[in-house]
């Protein structure tokens, strides 16, 4: 059951620790009390308990006050399933040293159901729950006689199902919180900045590893021309940009067969229940309930199964304003229940509107761009490139008036070949402004590599470029960050004496891009400072800029930005 097993993982660390530390004390709540029950009843009934008795029960709690302790330390190895396992074991024990099938202790088994059920889950309930059943069936087979036999039997079937709805109830806490847990971070939307594809694509990847599936299709059509946009995620491809691929009018195919008013499961079962069972279900969203697929529904599903080579999906309609839409779940391996599929359609309901959204806002924000880069662009020319060419023109005449033998003739040409240059490059940023960003960028090393060998060139400085692992990164981003590391860069030409610089980017565990640019010492110390242009196209983008000190006393920037 890989789609809809719960993640132990969904918790912060924080509640994690502090369930089990209340877990470890009730269990030395547990421990005591039973030591001091056996020495009550001792007292009131004047027999002679035997030695294995006090043995059982005394290591029990000095092993309940040894995990409660290391526990409270903080050791994580006592914050696991382990645990669990080692009370059935005791329990067994302590239920065999105290009579067997007769004892009272056997209610013992249910703190072991109650904290496996509610902390991991369902299937790790009912581990436990089949594991204390056959533990305790087990301590009476030896000396079981008639008359033990009812007593055995109203006891094992009370512990079964008593464990079997602790389970199912502790599995759906645990469910809720996971999936709340899960709603929170959908919620946190990508940056609008970035675009609807990167928020789309970041919901995708959620999505996906919340249901540990190995496919997402998300499926859109714009009913103004008709066009159908498919994107596809595997987990095989783990890391990598989400594909995107255009399909025309003409092209036909199960994913886009499906009744738009349904949200549909279906299951693989594993041969030979295949040929007996189907679990083929629709959700109706017009009448609320669950219903019965005719011929042609199950068709189609058996299509969308074939096509995405999976052993079970989930599907549910995109709530689209301006056209339709359909997000496909798969697994290759597990199944999924019915809850899977509506919480599929609930999620979809709460983020598309938001997306929609972003979309119209976005497509606002650019044809109102577009009438003030205009402006800016026609600003720059008269403002900043037209004083250069003046510039230009005058080191040229300069150079003329120059003798050949003079010595000041080559910073004369290497200030006229850096005025040509920044020339060229007003011009080419009044060009960009004007007509707009182009539609795809390429990646953002060669980029880089432009950038640094036109510093090595005009300042004499190099600059190493390390980019950690594969750093995927859309249009809007790119333009970002090669924004960010220029102006880096040209803090290191411009106020520091440093002949060697080096740019990090790369990628953290939690989706954070991180870029540190970094430049020597040079002889100078450090100070610490605030980059104001660099810090506030960081916090534009959700982020934050900091300088600290680096090796050997150099000084370096170290931007992080939420992707």
């Amino acid at each position: 059951m890989q789609a809809n097993s719960i993640d132990p993982d969904s918790g912060t660390a924080s509640s994690l620790a502090a369930d089990a530390l209340m877990v470890a004390r009730m269990r030395l709540v547990l421990a005591v009390s039973a030591l001091l029950a056996v020495a009550v009843d001792l007292a009131d009934t004047h027999q002679r308990i035997g030695s294995a008795v006090w043995l059982t029960f005394s290591c029990y709690a000095f092993y309940s006050l040894g995990v409660y302790i290391c526990t409270r330390r903080g050791h994580p190895y006592f914050h696991g399933k382990a645990i669990h396992w080692f009370d059935v074991l005791w329990f067994t024990v302590i239920v065999y040293a105290t009579g067997g099938i007769g004892s009272l202790y056997f209610l013992f088994y249910f703190f072991a159901i109650l904290t496996s059920s509610f902390r991991w889950g369902y299937e790790e309930g009912a581990r436990v729950t089949m594991a204390s059943v056959a533990s305790f069936a087990s301590c009476g087979l030896g000396t079981i006689i008639g008359s033990d036999t009812p007593q055995l039997l109203m006891r094992t079937t009370f512990l079964l199902a008593l464990g079997h709805m602790i389970g199912h109830w502790g599995g759906s806490k645990v469910e809720l919180r996971r999936r709340l847990s899960f709603l929170s971070q959908v919620s946190r939307l990508s940056n609008p900045r970035f675009g609807v594809a990167r928020t789309i694509a970041s919901t995708m990847e959620k999505t996906l590893a919340f249901f540990k599936a190995s496919h997402c299709v998300l499926l859109t059509r714009d009913t103004a021309n008709g066009t159908w946009i498919m994107r596809t995620l595997r987990h095989s491809h783990e890391g990598e940009p989400v594909d995107v691929e255009t399909i025309g009018r003409a092209f036909e195919s199960p994913l886009m067969a499906l009744d738009a008013g349904q949200v549909v499961l279906r299951n693989r079962l594993p041969w030979p229940l295949n040929r007996l069972l189907v679990q083929d279900h629709a959700f109706d969203l017009r009448l609320r309930r669950w219903c019965a697929q005719d011929e042609h529904g199950l068709r189609r599903s058996a299509a969308v199964t074939a096509m995405l080579e999976a052993r079970s999906f989930i599907s549910a309609p995109l709530p689209l304003r301006q056209g339709e839409g359909r997000i496909y779940v798969s697994s290759s391996e597990g199944l999924f229940r019915k809850s899977d599929a509506l919480f599929l359609e609930h999620m979809m309901s709460q983020v598309f509107p938001v997306i929609e959204t972003i979309g119209v806002l976005d497509r606002m924000a650019s044809e109102a761009a577009s009438k003030e880069r205009l402006k800016i662009s026609l600003d720059l020319h008269d403002t900043a490139i037209q004083p250069y060419i003046g510039l230009k023109l005058g080191l040229s005449a300069l150079r003329k008036k120059a003798a050949a033998d003079n010595p000041l003739v080559d910073d004369l040409d290497k200030l006229a070949s850096m005025a040509e240059s920044v020339i060229a490059d007003l011009r080419h940023y009044a060009g960009t402004v004007k007509h707009g960003a182009d539609s795809h960028c390429e990646f953002i090393l060669p980029h880089l590599h432009r950038q640094a060998a036109r510093i090595k060139t005009l300042y004499g400085i190099e600059i190493d470029i390390h980019v950690d692992g594969d750093v995927h990164l859309d249009d809007r981003m790119t333009a970002e960050v090669l924004q960010l590391v220029r102006e880096g860069l040209n803090n290191i030409c411009k106020h520091t004496h440093a002949h060697h610089g080096c740019i990090h980017i790369g990628c953290t565990a939690d989706g954070r891009l991180q870029i540190r640019i970094e430049n020597e010492a040079s002889g100078t110390d450090f100070s610490n400072f605030r980059p104001r242009s660099i810090s506030e196209r960081a916090a534009a983008l959700g982020g934050c800029a900091e300088v600290s000190q680096g090796a050997g006393g150099a000084t370096a920037v170290l931007i992080e930005i939420p992707i």
